[in-house]
Order: structure tokens, then sequence, then C-alpha cells
């Protein structure tokens, strides 16, 4: 059974001030930072009608800006992995923060498609390391029967930020009338979150608020004592060895192009084959992202539940990654139904499959190597999810301009029963991996 988050009544002193449940405060932080991510990343989207509108953007030059995006953030996502594992956690997304929410806001100075790309390039820079340094740190706070509910709690934050973002961007837009200000407003909250990191955070190893059970909880499963988790990082190279990391990053190419399908457009998507303007985007668009939200906690707590019931973590991951693959087909009928909310519901069906996927995949550099490789091999798995999410983008733009969203959508629908047999061959059991040695 998982344990609840922490309460007031759990806030005790016991030789200075100590917090029970700690853990769960922590990536409740990360929760946040990936909420705000989502509201920076997704301004773009929500306010495309607008913004395609006001400079002259063609669907395909939409998704190259989109594409400028998904450069940036499939080299940072390699780079970024390895920065968290060297400079650790707190610097890193400290660093991380600081340039997707500076890119933000310059936003709001964009000319033209030359300008909009490059800040689009910079977000996607900084915006990348919220994922491995997430993972590090999920995996550096958690035992592994609840890193999948670890994971599912931060990856959350993608879902609800999804959530949040239409209404309140729209209300934004609404209120100042133009969308430049709007990325200000938003890129400014990644600041305040950086005042609360910097109070709060410190790995578990030192960490004064750490009660000495909890840190038990915590390394229970590692054979490790806290001290070696500062065990030099793992070199790319010696990890791309392994049939283990390249089923992570093959898989990733394959799947997280549903996602970032809906993320960049789905508000163009409504606008162009359903009609609506930009009050019913940010009515309806949100919609998706409540089963997104759904899918993210049930599949970490599932996998978890599982495991607490005896499976074993080969089982129990393998078990819920296909049982949601099977579900992320359903957005091939969304590419005929004429009515939009039918439409919405079937895009719902196929996020919340997403995200009971990728919280379940994000898990396994942690279930199959140490702590000092993780943020490597989950930067690599996003530089896989990258590459083909940036093929896949661009192919939209184009797509849609001289055919349909058709073959979009039953591509997309297609793309996950591959990449969970592409995952499932190249991975073997789900165990620990014995690193020959340090490149």
């Amino acid at each position: 059974m998982h344990e609840p988050a922490p309460t007031t009544e759990s806030l005790r002193v016991e030789g200075g001030f100590k917090i029970n449940g700690l853990r769960w405060i922590i990536v409740g932080l990360i929760f946040f930072a990936t909420l705000i991510n989502y509201i920076d990343r997704l301004t773009i989207s929500v306010l495309a009608p607008v913004i395609t509108e006001d400079l002259n953007l063609s669907n395909t030059e939409f998704g190259g800006i989109a594409t400028w995006f998904l450069f940036a953030y499939t080299i940072s996502q390699a780079l970024s992995g390895k920065f968290y594992d060297r400079v650790g956690i707190k610097k890193g997304f400290t660093a991380s923060i600081v340039i997707w929410s500076l890119a933000a806001i310059a936003h709001a100075f964009s000319i033209g498609i030359r300008s909009l790309s490059a800040f689009r390039f910079v977000l996607g820079i900084g915006e990348a390391g919220n994922w491995p340094g997430a993972a590090k740190t999920v995996a550096e706070w958690f035992p592994a029967r609840q890193r999948a509910f670890g994971m599912a709690i931060f990856n959350s934050g993608a879902a609800i930020g999804s959530i949040v973002a239409p209404p309140v961007i729209v209300g934004l837009y609404a209120y100042f009338g133009h969308w430049q200000q709007v990325f200000v407003i938003t890129g400014l909250l990644g600041f305040a979150w950086l005042a609360v990191w910097w109070l709060v955070y410190d790995k578990p190893a030192t960490h004064k608020w750490l009660t000495p059970e909890e840190l038990e909880t915590i390394r229970e499963d590692q054979g490790k004592t806290p001290n070696q988790t500062d065990d030099p990082p793992i070199g790319w190279l010696e990890l791309l060895k392994y049939r283990q990391t390249w089923a992570i990053i093959l898989s990733r190419f394959l799947v997280d192009p549903i996602w970032w399908l809906y993320i960049t457009w789905l508000p163009l998507f409504l606008h162009q084959v359903h009609g609506f303007d930009l009050k019913e985007i940010g009515l309806f668009a949100w919609v998706p992202y409540v089963a997104a939200d759904a899918g993210s906690l049930f599949g970490g707590w599932l996998s978890g539940f599982l495991i607490g019931r005896g499976w074993t973590v080969n089982a129990a991951r393998k078990g819920v990654i296909a049982f949601a693959a099977l579900l992320m087909p359903a957005g091939i009928f969304a590419a005929f139904t004429p009515d939009a909310m039918i439409a919405l519901g079937l895009i719902g069906v196929v996020l919340f499959g997403f995200q009971v996927w990728i919280n379940n995949v994000q898990t396994l550099p942690s279930d199959f190597y140490s702590t000092n490789a993780v943020g490597s091999v989950a930067g690599l798995g996003g530089t896989g999810a990258g590459i083909g999410s940036m093929i896949f983008i661009f192919s939209t733009g184009w797509i849609v301009d001289n055919f349909s969203y058709t073959p979009v959508l039953v591509t997309a629908g297609l793309l996950a029963p591959i990449g969970t047999i592409v995952l499932f061959v190249l991975a073997g059991n789900i165990r620990k991996v014995s690193l020959n040695k340090y490149a």
C-alpha cells in the first residue's frame, strides 16, 4: 500500500525539525515544476489560432516552429540527463527553470517566424531538463515499490498543466487583449517556484528535515549506503551497449509522438476541423487532459499495487504497459467522427492510455540501472522521444496543409502497439543490469 501524503499532524520535532513523509513534499514540488512547464509550453498552442493569423503562418510553418522546440528539446534531453548526474538535482532544476522561464517571457517580443522559432528553441533547451531531473529525483527519494507512483505524481503535473492552461491562457488573453502579455505572465511562474525550491530541497543523505525512518524506507531496496549514490555518472557510450537502454530509446521514439501530436495540434484541430473559436477552445480543449491526469495517477498506482500484491516488477510493469498500449488506437476513430465531443472523448482515451504507458516506461531507467545512471538513461530515452516527435510534428503540418488530419490520427493510433512490442522484445525481463565499467 502507498503511504499517504503528509498532513499537518505528521510534522514533528525530533532532534531538530523533522517531517515524516518528506519525499511526498519533494515530489509535490516536482509536480508544480512540471505543471508550470506545461503552462509555458502550451501558451503558443492554445493561442495558435490568434498567433498564426497575426503572423500569417501556414500549418507547415507552425509545425516548423514546433519542430524547433522539439529539436532543442531532443538535444537537451540527453545533455540535461548528464548535467543533472554531474551537478545534482538542486542546481540542475535551477538552471533548467531559469532558461525556460526567460525564454517564455521572450516570446512576447516575437515579430515573425524567425524570432518565434528562436525563442521556442531556447524554451526547449530549458524545459527538457524537467524530465531526466524528475526521474532522478524519484529514483533517489523513493523505493522501487513506490517509484511508479512517484513518477505518476510528478507526471500528473503535465496533465494538470494541460487542464489549467486553456482556460487560464484564454482568460489572460481576454483580459489583456494581446497574446504577447500572456507569455510574460506565464513566464514569471517559474521564478516563484525557484524561491520555494531553494528553501526546501536537499538530497536525502544530507537533508536536515528527513527522519532516519524515512531514509531507511528510501534505501530499503538499493543495497547501498547513502554516500554511494555519489558514484560517478556512467557514460553514454557505455550505456548504449545495453539493449535495455535501446528498448527505452526506441519505444519512446515510436510512442511519445502521440502525446506531442495532441499537445501541439489539438487547439488547431478543433479550430480547423470542428470550427471552434478561441473561447470554445478555452472551454473544451482541456477535457482530454482530465483523462490524462487520471491515467497518470492510475498507471503509477496500479503497477505499485500489483508489486505490493506479490507480482514481480517485470510482470507488473509489462502488464500495465501492455494494457495502456491497447487503449491508444482509440484515436483512429477520432479522425472519422463528425461530433467534436465524441472526438474529444476518444482523444481522452488515448491520453489516458499514454499517461499510463509513459509513467511505467519512465520508471524503467531506475528499474534497470543504479541511480548514478538514471538521469543519463532517462535523458537518452527523452532524446529518442524527441527525435520521433520532431519528425511526426513537422510532418503533421505538411500533411494537414496538403491532405487532412485523418492520416495523421490513423498513424498515431498504430504507434503504441508497435512501440510496446519493440520495448518488450528488446528489454527482456525487467531487472537490474550489471554494468561492467564506467565509460
